[in-house]
C-alpha cells in the first residue's frame, strides 16, 4: 500500500488525517463526534458509535439495578443501625459494613464467580443472556437477562452498600439529636412519621449527589467488572479495544463514561433543589 492510501484508511477509521496539522486534525475530530461519527472499529471491522450503541443498553441495566440495589439496602440498613445505636445490631451491622466497604468490588466479583459460577454451576460464567431464546418482552428472555446479569450486580450491592450503610447511620445519628424532634414527639407525631418525615428525609439529603457521582463510577467500573464476567457491556468493549489497540473504539467508550459522568453531576445539580427547598433561592429567603 502507499502512503497515501495508509492514510487514508487512519482517516476513515480514526477520522483523523494524519498528514493534517494536530489542531487542525484535532478540529475535525471533534468536529466529526458532534455529527455522531466516532471512527471505525479496527478490530470488530464496525462503526463505534454501532458497538457502543448496543452495549450501552446492558451496562446501563447492571448499573441502575446494582446503584438501586446498593442504595436501598445501605440506606434501610443505616437507618436502622442509628435508631439502634450502640446496640449488638448495630455493632455487629457496623463492623460487617466495614469489612465489605474495605474490600474492592473486583475481589468480590471473583469469589462469587469461582464459588456460584466455576465451583457450583450456579450460575453462568459469561454471556448476557441464552442465545437460545428469542429477545423479546417474555418471561424467558426477562429471566435469563437476570440470570446472567445476577452475579455482576450481586458483586456492586455487595461491595458498595457498606459505605452508604455507614454515611447513612451517620447522618441520622446527628439528625436525632436535633430539637425539632424533640418538639415532634410533644405534638404526639407518631414514631414512623418521625422516622420517614423528619430522620429519614433529612438524613438522605446529603446522600444525593453521591448517588449521582455514583453513576459515572459505576460507568468506570464496568470496565475491570465486565471483563471479569465475560459480560459484553460497554466496559467490556473497552478494556477489549485496550488489547488490540482499537483506538478509535477506546475513545469513544472513555467519551460514552464521561458524558455519563458529567450527566449525573449535573441532574444532580439541578434536582438537589426539588428534593430540599432549602438549597434553592438566595440568602434572604433562607432568613
Amino acid at each position: 500500500m502507499s502512503q497515501e492510501q495508509i492514510n487514508n484508511m487512519v482517516e476513515l477509521y480514526s477520522s483523523v488525517h494524519p498528514s493534517k496539522p494536530i489542531h487542525i486534525a484535532f478540529f475535525d475530530y471533534t468536529t466529526s463526534l458532534l455529527t455522531g461519527d466516532f471512527g471505525r472499529s479496527i478490530w470488530y471491522n464496525q462503526d463505534v458509535i454501532d458497538i457502543l450503541a448496543k452495549a450501552m443498553p446492558w451496562t446501563i441495566f447492571v448499573s441502575a439495578v446494582s446503584l438501586f440495589g446498593t442504595f436501598t439496602i445501605g440506606i434501610t440498613l443505616g437507618a436502622v443501625m442509628a435508631y439502634g445505636e450502640g446496640s449488638r445490631f448495630d455493632i455487629g451491622s457496623s463492623t460487617v459494613a466495614i469489612i465489605v466497604t474495605s474490600v474492592p468490588f473486583y475481589v468480590v466479583a471473583v469469589l462469587l464467580l469461582w464459588i456460584l459460577g466455576y465451583n457450583t454451576g450456579i450460575f453462568p460464567t459469561g454471556g448476557r443472556v441464552n442465545s437460545s431464546i428469542d429477545p423479546g418482552m417474555n418471561l424467558a428472555f426477562i429471566g435469563s437477562v437476570l440470570y446472567h446479569g445476577a452475579l455482576p450486580i450481586s458483586a456492586l450491592v455487595i461491595a458498595g452498600f457498606g459505605a452508604r450503610a455507614l454515611s447513612m447511620r451517620g447522618n441520622s445519628i446527628q439528625i436525632l439529636g436535633n430539637d425539632y424532634l424533640r418538639v415532634a414527639r410533644l405534638r404526639g407525631l407518631s414514631e414512623r412519621r418521625i422516622a420517614l418525615r423528619y430522620v429519614g428525609r433529612n438524613a438522605i439529603l446529603p446522600m444525593y449527589t453521591s448517588i449521582m457521582i455514583a453513576i459515572g463510577s459505576l460507568f468506570g467500573g464496568s470496565i475491570i467488572l465486565e471483563e471479569i464476567f465475560l459480560y459484553p457491556g460497554l466496559g467490556y468493549y473497552v478494556f477489549q479495544s485496550l488489547g488490540a489497540r482499537d483506538y478509535p473504539l477506546l475513545m469513544g467508550g472513555f467519551l460514552f463514561i464521561t458524558i455519563a459522568t458529567i450527566l449525573g453531576i449535573y441532574i444532580a445539580d439541578l434536582t438537589y433543589g426539588l428534593i430540599d427547598p432549602r438549597a434553592g433561592g438566595d440568602d434572604r429567603e433562607a432568613f
